[in-house]
């Protein structure tokens, strides 16, 4: 009788992951982004969906200043949502 060789198993090695490559432009609208999410307070999920909707964590700055409040007035605006719900 011959002996059965268990068959081995090649171990697929982890490939690194590459550093993703953007654009300048890409880099300055992502900076910008940042920027104004930083001026409107960081606003968690659930205030923009208070102040601008179910779309609203889905939008853009540019996007929600044309819906009428724009990251440097949102802190002021949800403050203002926020105090007039609380003192009903």
């Amino acid at each position: 009788m011959k002996a059965k060789k268990k068959a081995t198993r090649v171990k697929k090695l982890a490939k690194p992951k590459q550093a993703q490559v953007r654009s300048k432009v890409a880099r300055a609208h992502i900076a910008e982004g940042t920027r104004l999410f930083a001026l409107a307070g960081r606003p968690t999920k659930a205030q923009f969906v208070k102040v601008y909707g179910p779309q609203g964590p889905k939008m853009t700055w540019e996007q929600r200043a044309k819906a009428g409040v724009d990251a440097k007035h949102f802190h002021r605006i949800n403050k203002s949502f926020w105090t007039s719900f609380w003192h009903q």
